[in-house]
């Protein structure tokens, strides 16, 4: 069974095209989140292979490293 609906209006194709473009950002904006995440995690694995006087030459220590990465890719 078919089944036609028509609008005089073009509402419902206004409303697909609405809904269709909300949930493309909502991919997009997960995509961005799970790369800044992974550059995050990247940066903390970075770190914590520093020694401890590498990481006092950029003005870190153990304690601040998640902040320091936190920072770099969040701003």
């Amino acid at each position: 069974m078919n089944y036609v609906i028509t609008t005089s209006s073009g509402a419902l194709s206004s409303a697909i095209a609405e809904t269709t473009g909300k949930a493309i950002g909502f991919f997009a904006n997960l995509a961005e989140a799970i790369a800044l995440h992974r550059q995050y995690r990247q940066t903390i694995n970075e770190l914590s292979g520093l020694s401890g006087r590498e990481l006092a030459d950029l003005g870190l220590n153990s304690s601040s490293i998640y902040a320091a990465a936190y920072e770099a890719v969040y701003g």
